[in-house]
């Protein structure tokens, strides 16, 4: 139950708003706004998903720069109400087609009708793009997709991949092309988030992967969709039988548990790994999947910090891309927390390089190294030279640290689970729409320990 839904902009300009209940006060936008942008509680930068302030629960997601926040003074499950504002932010991007500020804007009818079917006095009724579409009735006004900034899960299909059109799936589920006509396609994206914590050296301690299959179809009718897996795809692991091992470790996907879309039938998975559907509208799930099988990490982080003086440090930090030539990640940041004695901080890059920009951020005393791209077994290295305005008294390595990492990697995955094939049952020979598969890796947690 929530008594308040509101979407927020960047600058907390109040986009959305719909109060169900009465029973929170009105300036609850201003309070959450101003608590979130100067939190500092507890040595953390960002307010939690989750707080509250005199007696009002707020919870809230950043998506696309934008804040989707819910209000409450009762007493309910953070991750219900976290999984509503999701479901609620991906129901208005399947009917505006791209979610952002001006799409927001510009069919504020639709999102209002939207907001009324989907909660009732701050009950959930509906949530589904498929069932809200026999209730709702009003006409996006499309939004150029070409136009906005490169925000969110689409932007990062974009990168390095001619193959992929310029407008993807940021369209709506109820618009027509021009012309009236309706260009018939399926995406189907595997998208994975790994976990992996390294040693000082680089050696892997933790690793793990948290995937899903995302699918969003644009076809006519709603016909079956076949999704072919690996075949050699395992659930579990049962050391008696042997089953989901391989004496040779080649090439057997092990997936510790997974789970799948109420809409998929898998009559036919035990038997060749062949998921059947009828996808209903919008974007969803096929299948979330977790792995802690070892695989290969896609980088290899060292990092060491050692004395250079009575007053004076040097951290080399080391990364290696461990993937093929082919592939290109995107948008890497590597953060390194400094000790809270360091005064100031000078960087070395590599001859040549090109895409890295350095910072030290003074204000929480944090190294920061970015690097635009990294190409397949590539290797980058970083010298900071640290100046500290005491002497320190005790070991570096227990005061700075650990390293983190994040990025994205598009037409890559860490699991190899694949789609061997896509079929569509229609009778028509002349009927074949566009299939798009798309793979991509980010970082979860990604740390290396000094």
């Amino acid at each position: 139950m929530i008594s308040q839904f509101f979407v927020l902009s960047q600058r907390g300009d109040n986009i959305v708003f719909r109060d169900y209940r009465g029973d929170v006060p009105k300036g609850t936008t201003e309070v959450f706004f101003r608590k979130v942008k100067f939190w500092k509680q507890d040595g953390e930068e960002e307010a939690p998903p989750v707080f509250n302030v005199d007696g009002v629960n707020y919870f809230h997601l950043k998506i696309v720069g934008l804040f989707f926040v819910a209000t409450t003074r009762a007493n309910v499950s953070p991750s219900l109400i976290l999984e509503l504002l999701q479901r609620i932010s991906r129901v208005i991007k399947d009917y505006l087609g791209i979610l952002s500020e001006e799409s927001l804007r510009r069919n504020f009818v639709l999102v209002y009708e939207l907001l009324d079917e989907m909660i009732d006095f701050g009950y959930t009724q509906a949530t589904s793009t498929e069932v809200l579409k026999s209730y709702v009735y009003n006409e996006p006004i499309v939004v150029d997709a070409a136009r906005m900034p490169t925000l969110g899960t689409a932007a990062m299909f974009m990168q390095g991949n001619k193959r992929m059109p310029g407008t993807a799936v940021t369209k709506s589920v109820v618009v027509n092309e021009p012309g009236g006509r309706k260009r018939e396609e399926i995406f189907v994206d595997i998208i994975e988030k790994i976990s992996v914590t390294f040693s000082s050296s680089g050696y892997i301690l933790t690793s793990e992967i948290d995937g899903t299959i995302q699918m969003k179809s644009y076809l006519t009718g709603n016909p079956e969709i076949k999704l072919a897996l690996n075949e050699d795809v395992t659930i579990g692991r049962d050391r008696s039988s042997g089953f989901g091992y391989s004496s040779s470790g080649s090439g057997v996907v092990i997936l510790d548990d997974c789970n799948f879309h109420e809409s998929v039938n898998l009559d036919n998975f035990d038997i060749d790994r062949t998921l059947s559907l009828v996808p209903p509208d919008g974007e969803f799930p096929v299948m979330n999947y977790r792995m802690t099988q070892e695989f290969k990490s896609p980088f290899r982080i060292t990092a060491l910090i050692e004395e250079a003086g009575a007053l004076k440090a040097e951290v080399i930090l080391k990364i290696r891309a461990e993937f093929a030539a082919s592939v290109t990640a995107n948008t890497i940041v590597v953060q390194m927390p400094l000790p809270t004695y360091t005064s100031r901080v000078s960087f070395e890059l590599e001859p040549g390089a090109v895409g890295q920009t350095t910072d030290f951020k003074e204000a929480n005393k944090r190294l920061e190294w970015s690097l635009k791209k990294i190409v397949g077994g590539a290797e980058h290295t970083l010298r900071a030279k640290l100046t500290f305005s005491q002497e320190s008294h005790g070991n570096l390595t227990k005061e700075a640290g650990p390293v983190t990492m994040n990025f994205t990697i598009p037409m890559f995955n860490a699991s190899r689970l694949q789609v061997k094939y896509l079929q569509i049952a229609n009778k028509s020979k002349t009927y074949n729409p566009y299939r798009w598969v798309r793979y991509v890796t980010q970082a979860n947690s990604y740390v290396a320990r000094l």
